[in-house]
């Protein structure tokens, strides 16, 4: 019985990690416009189509692969292929994910003049930002409806003041994130707090 759960689970790897190369690339090779164009799409293969994440943990990971340093396609490959599959599971995520835009540079350095000189290129380009623009704010919008989801006032609040700094003040993204992240850790540790008090005064009412 056991040798036979173990011979599922050790057959079961090499697909999935095969699968979790082909989502990488496709999503990779097929996307415009930035990072958080991906997201969105992530969302709905790994969500949505694989199953593989609920909407709570993809937001996780989204907040995460923003906040660190690099590339947000690269991150969040890290993240889901180390949760999926270990350390192997996030090598092939960042192979799957780096190698399309390699590919598509390596060709567009080859051709650059021919690229820069053809108007037809140029207004495709063009015309291909509204669809990007349109996939960003798409995106905005699923991660506010999340955010407002969990009915927190912090939560809603700081999603807000957020918006308001940036869009009215210019304030720098990565000092509103940092800021965002010490309270995160404040509230956090404050819950934590609160609920060893409830546990131990629930133990000593119960003593009595």
């Amino acid at each position: 019985m056991n040798i036979n759960t173990s011979n599922e689970k050790a057959s079961s790897k090499p697909k999935m990690l095969w699968q979790l190369f082909i989502s990488m690339f496709t999503l990779s090779a097929f996307t415009f416009g930035g990072g958080f164009v991906i997201v969105s799409l992530m969302k709905k293969k790994f969500v949505e189509e694989l199953k593989w994440f609920d909407e709570d943990e993809m937001l996780d990971i989204t907040a995460i692969s923003q906040s660190s340093p690099g590339p947000i396609p690269i991150n969040a490959s890290v993240i889901i292929g180390y949760r999926m599959a270990g350390v192997l599971g996030s090598i092939i995520g960042i192979i799957g994910t780096t190698l399309p835009p390699m590919i598509i540079i390596s060709i567009v350095a080859i051709f650059y003049k021919q690229f820069c000189a053809n108007k037809t290129i140029a207004i495709a380009l063009q015309v291909m930002r509204a669809g990007v623009a349109a996939v960003i704010f798409d995106v905005v919008l699923n991660l506010a409806k999340n955010v407002c989801k969990t009915k927190k006032v912090l939560y809603i609040g700081l999603m807000i003041i957020s918006f308001i700094a940036v869009w009215f003040f210019d304030i720098s993204a990565m000092l509103i994130i940092f800021t965002c992240l010490i309270i995160g850790i404040i509230n956090a540790l404050t819950d934590t707090i609160k609920a060893k008090h409830l546990k131990s005064d629930t133990t000593k009412r119960g003593a009595k």
